[in-house]
Parts: structure tokens; C-alpha cells; sequence
């Protein structure tokens, strides 16, 4: 097995949260275990294809858990692990940013899109 080379330390953190939900996913998961239909309503527009997906994959980096409680009806769901942690920690500061230029982002989308 080859090891994989990084050119940088934002090249680590994208491979891992690369993706249009996973950041979405880890800031609720940060805010305490979700249940698959609470996860989904609370990401949004997501496909279920796309959201199993994505949480297969963050699962297998062993950013989140997975817990099955093997009963009927079904009942899983779905926290950080403590480096999962770590990650969300690392994504606190993008979110502050993001609600202190969000009507700031809203008029370049808004003004980018009637230019099209």
C-alpha cells in the first residue's frame, strides 16, 4: 500500500471534507447524535443517495459514528467521533465567518447570477 502525499495541510482537511454536505453534516453532528431523518432534514436539499454517501465515507475516515440499535422499526444514529472533534473545531472559524458576511456573499451570488 502506497502512502498518499499531501502538498499541504488544507489538501488533508479537503480530502476528508471534500464534498458539498460533509461540512454541513459535521456542523450538526457537532451540536449532538442525529437520527438519519433529523440529519437530513436539518442539511437540507440533499439526495438520500448523496447523504448515505457521504456519511459512509465520513464514517470510513472515522470522522463520525454510526450506531445501530437493532430494533424494529429501525433506529440509527450518527455522531462525531473525537476526531470528528477536532475536524468540527476546525470548521468553527469558517462558520463565524460565514454569518458575519453572509448578506455581504448573498449580493456578489445575487449580482454574479443576474450578470449570467
Amino acid at each position: 500500500m502506497q502512502d498518499i502525499v499531501f502538498s499541504c495541510g488544507l489538501d488533508v482537511a479537503l480530502s476528508v471534507i471534500g464534498g458539498k454536505w460533509k461540512p454541513l453534516i459535521l456542523y450538526h453532528l457537532a451540536h449532538g447524535a442525529c437520527r438519519y431523518g433529523q440529519l437530513k432534514r436539518m442539511v437540507g436539499s440533499v439526495s438520500d443517495k448523496v447523504l448515505i454517501q457521504q456519511l459512509k465515507e465520513l464514517q470510513a475516515d472515522g470522522v463520525i459514528d454510526r450506531r445501530d440499535y437493532q430494533q424494529v422499526p429501525p433506529k440509527v444514529d450518527y455522531s462525531l467521533t473525537p476526531f470528528g472533534m477536532t475536524l468540527a473545531d476546525a470548521l468553527a472559524p469558517l462558520c463565524i465567518w460565514g454569518t458575519e458576511h453572509s448578506a455581504k456573499v448573498g449580493q456578489l451570488i445575487a449580482s454574479r447570477t443576474a450578470a449570467k
